[in-house]
């Protein structure tokens, strides 16, 4: 027989409890157990001695309150009949164990269970053997963890009994309880049913839902405190009747998101809605008086102000909501004064909004930037305590630190932020989660869920919590009512790839050739501290220079890269719009050089300050962040060498001047690209495609980056297409215009895709449609417009992304159209050269927000990141020639789809 050599068994050096049962229990033995739990699987280990024993009687400590047996969750502790953490062979013999126990109790066990929540918490084990009586007490429950079988046990503290008479007392104790009817109550029965439970087949679907009950017991309570919503007057409000199913089910979610974290990132899938879901949530705001600020990009703006209440017009659909958030630019954190419409910007309250939603989120990834630093510190955590939406489809593709920024506004910049969904430090798992996904990016294969599977946990979990990604498939898959009622998604046709050159008299340059050129320009207007004399550059170097690697000489030399980049985008979208930007750049330069011939007529008596940067730059965004970096600086021209500078701006003019009149030399009659459209729009007159209801389809839409081109192309095409028996419109971020109705923004629009506006029924709108509609990128997002079927990238902008979310105007939820095709002109017909000469361009400048990175090697790790995200980039618009595809199925790339759970959410 083994003694022990201490009293005390800990399930560490002092022995453990399972030894005192496997010594002291005999064939024939009583045994008398007080635990507040009781697992099959302890049994299992010690099911010889168990059975071995005459009669067994069971006291659980806790009371019972089986009344649902389902769900493990909701059954007590008490009938706790499996042990967590098994290993996957315990886990397969659990159902034989069950049936083996189940067996145990039937044949020789007697049960009870206390009646009182927390009466009873001693725990014992009393054997007599028939020649004496053995008793252990203290903290094990009758447990593999806490009997000290399993591989990591619990540390407990258990007394064997060495007094006759303790053990003796102990037992009279156990009796006293065992027989108070008050106090105790006859649990066997239940036992044995759920044993017979855990025994039983199970189907893997049931299996399946009962996995996903316990992982998402959360999901649930939200659901549950969602019915407060339902029985709200906010369903009877107009977005809400306006949002199909799976909107709604968006809307709640975002909703427990931001009650639950203070945040939430929604990034469905390019034509699911986005806006709309977004506006559902604002009116819940608004409901409960709270103020919301919209932060948008400058040419989205008209997307959000036309459901303001001050948009009395029948053309806003949610005029009855009287929605009267507050909507400004992502620019406008960068102004301290001026206007908006009605608002003054030196006068706002910043730290007064209780939600903000920022649509295009991506563009805050800089958190050193100054837009990003005003919108944590003097809106977000300022004031009242404000929660954030963010909106984007923009998946990561080169690093996790602008994802990091954008969690660091819904934290507050509080690194323990999320310790509720298992983060107790944000930057810590950022850390980690960044130096995996540089590994997975290295290896070369750039299999997301290679990647997903090598990221810490937590990361993953914080990201599912935060963030609401859906992608079409899991509308088809989960929504299946819907699109039957409202009609499923258009087939996406093969895009077509067009290449028409620039000049049909072959007289202006190659592409290459401009390239050559462009990038022989100095381009000193935007580079004046070249010339600063050196005593007097230290002024200018001491400006913010938060950013490591920008002293204002790299903030000039990647300002000017951007130009460069800029004027090689105006030759792609039309050989007009770069003639009209080189004339413009022409006469800038004359403006400078009169300022200087005026200094020095002025025999340099008086101070001249002249302003690096004196206008925006026309909806180019990376442009945008390049002037927000190396412009609006002041310079004296007393510190300046103004012969020099006169020299190498003369330089310049020169060059832009010959490049502006060959430019203009092509007028719309030697147009390759402007002659190739007339033929897109012809045979959308003469042969047009058909809806699903058989009605012919003559609409097209035109998007091009810049007004300018966009203009052109009205401009010429409109009595063009009249002529073939279409109407045209035009929508810009700086004006709109029209063949027929009113030219305003939203009449443009309904008169285009009467069908996705609901224009029937408004008054003072005409009988007749608009069929072509040329469009900047103002309307690339937020808008419905799948009346059409053709889209035509008159440019192709440098970032994928965009085309994806041009095309989603049209491929929605909901068109009448069978098909939906994609036309691509792209500047050569050789892609690959193409992509090769624009990946030097992009190479030899460092794309400004990338400087967020911080890193003491910054221009290496820059060059680096900007390799990184070309690469992506090209990679997608190869495939682009071939198929329209979703974001979250973008080659080397990975959004936020990659961690969401709503598939399995959905399920259960």
């Amino acid at each position: 027989m083994t003694e022990f050599k201490t009293g005390i068994l800990d399930n560490r050096n002092r022995g453990c409890a399972a030894d005192f049962v496997r010594t002291k229990v005999k064939p024939g033995s009583r045994l008398s157990i007080v635990s507040a739990y009781f697992t099959s699987s302890a049994y299992g280990c010690l099911r010889s001695n168990l059975d071995s024993a005459g009669s067994t009687r069971l006291l659980f400590g806790e009371p019972r309150f089986l009344s649902v047996v389902e769900a493990d969750s909701l059954i007590p502790p008490a009938f706790k009949l499996t042990d967590d953490g098994l290993t996957l062979v315990e886990q397969l013999r659990q159902r034989l164990t069950a049936k083996h126990c189940a067996d145990w109790i039937r044949r020789s066990v007697e049960v009870r269970s206390i009646r009182t929540v927390g009466l009873l918490h001693g725990k014992m084990i009393h054997v007599n053997d028939g020649a004496r009586e053995h008793v252990l007490v203290g903290s094990s429950n009758f447990t593999v963890s806490g009997l000290g079988i399993s591989d990591r046990p619990n540390i407990e503290l258990n007394l064997v009994v060495d007094s006759d008479r303790d053990r003796h007392d102990l037992l009279a104790w156990f009796d006293e309880i065992w027989s108070d009817q008050k106090l105790t109550i006859d649990v066997k029965d239940e036992v044995l049913q759920r044993l017979a439970q855990l025994g039983a087949h199970n189907s893997p679907e049931s299996i399946y839902q009962l996995t996903l009950y316990h992982l998402f017991q959360d999901y649930l309570s939200d659901r549950s405190e969602n019915e407060l919503l339902e029985a709200s007057s906010f369903t009877e409000t107009a977005v809400w009747q306006m949002l199909y199913p799976f909107q709604r089910d968006g809307a709640r979610a975002v909703l427990a998101k931001l009650a639950r974290y203070g945040g939430c990132v929604l990034a469905d899938s390019v034509g699911l809605g986005k806006t709309l879901t977004a506006l559902a949530v604002i009116k819940w705001y608004e409901l409960r008086n709270d103020r919301v600020l919209v932060l948008c990009p400058k040419k989205l703006r008209e997307n959000w102000t036309e459901y303001l209440s001050s948009n009395n017009s029948e053309l806003n659909p949610l005029r009855q909501d009287r929605l009267s958030y507050t909507v400004l630019s992502h620019t406008d954190l960068g102004r301290t004064s001026g206007r908006v419409g009605d608002i003054d910007l030196s006068r706002i309250n910043w730290g007064g909004f209780d939600l903000i939603v920022i649509d295009e989120s991506h563009a805050f990834r800089n958190a050193t930037g100054g837009r990003y630093q005003k919108l944590l510190n003097e809106v977000i955590r300022a004031g009242r305590p404000t929660q954030v939406l963010m909106l984007s489809a923009t998946p990561v593709n080169n690093d996790l630190a602008d994802l990091k920024a954008q969690l660091d506004l819904i934290a507050k910049d509080r690194p323990d932020a999320f310790q509720a969904i298992g983060a107790p430090n944000l930057s810590v798992l950022i850390g980690q989660a960044r130096q995996r996904f540089k590994t997975w990016s290295n290896a070369g294969g750039r299999d997301a869920s290679a990647l997903i599977a090598s990221l810490p946990p937590a990361f993953n979990k914080l990201l599912d919590g935060i963030s609401i990604a859906r992608s079409r498939k899991h509308i088809e898959r989960h929504y299946p009512d819907t699109l039957d009622a409202i009609g499923n998604f258009p087939v996406r046709e093969k895009p077509i790839s067009m290449s028409p050159g620039i000049d049909m008299a072959s007289e202006f340059p190659a592409f290459d050739t401009i390239n050559t050129i462009i990038s022989g320009l100095k381009l000193a207007l935007y580079n004046p501290f070249t010339f600063v004399r050196l005593q007097h550059r230290a002024r200018y170097d001491a400006r913010d220079n938060r950013t490591v690697g920008f002293d204002q000489a790299n903030r000039e030399r990647y300002l000017i890269a951007m130009m460069k980049v800029g004027f090689l985008k105006r030759l792609e979208s039309s050989v007009n719009s770069f003639g009209v930007t080189m004339q413009r750049m022409v006469d800038r330069i004359d403006a400078r050089l009169a300022t200087l011939d005026e200094f020095e007529l002025q025999g340099n008596s008086i101070t001249a300050d002249v302003v690096l940067l004196t206008d925006e730059p026309d909806g180019d965004e990376e442009l945008e962040a390049a002037f927000e970096v190396g412009g609006r600086l002041k310079y004296d021209l007393r510190h300046i060498d103004v012969a020099d500078w006169r020299a190498a701006l003369k330089e310049d003019r020169a060059r832009v001047a010959e490049l502006a009149a060959a430019a203009m030399a092509v007028n719309p009659s030697r147009d390759a690209k402007l002659e190739r459209l007339k033929a897109l729009v012809r045979d959308k007159a003469e042969a047009p495609s058909r809806n699903r209801n058989g009605t012919p389809n003559h609409k097209l839409i035109l998007f091009t980056a810049y007004s300018d081109t966009a203009r052109y192309l009205y401009r010429e095409l409109e009595p063009f297409a009249r002529a073939a028996g279409l109407h045209v419109g035009l929508v810009t971020g700086d004006g709109s215009a029209a063949s027929i109705g009113r030219a305003r923004f939203q009449d443009v629009l309904a008169n285009f895709a009467p069908h996705s506006k609901k224009r029937a029924g408004m008054r003072d709108m005409p009988e007749e449609e608009i069929d072509l509609l040329i469009a900047t990128d103002c309307i690339s997002e937020g808008q419905n417009l799948q009346d059409a079927d053709l889209l035509v990238n008159v440019d192709i902008h440098w970032n994928p992304v965009r085309l994806i979310q041009r095309f989603g105007r049209i491929d929605r939820i909901g068109s009448q159209a069978q098909t939906v095709r994609m036309v691509n002109f792209w500047p050569t017909e050789d892609l690959n050269r193409y992509l090769n000469l624009k990946g030097r361009v992009e190479s030899r400048m460092a794309l400004v927000d990338l400087s967020a990175t911080g890193d003491d090697n910054f221009l290496a790790n820059a060059q680096e990141a900007v390799e990184g995200e070309t690469h992506w980039r090209d990679e997608q618009l190869r495939r682009l020639q071939s198929e329209v595809f979703d974001l979250e199925d973008a080659h080397e790339g990975i959004s936020l789809a990659e961690f969401s759970l709503e598939e399995f959410r959905a399920d259960l």
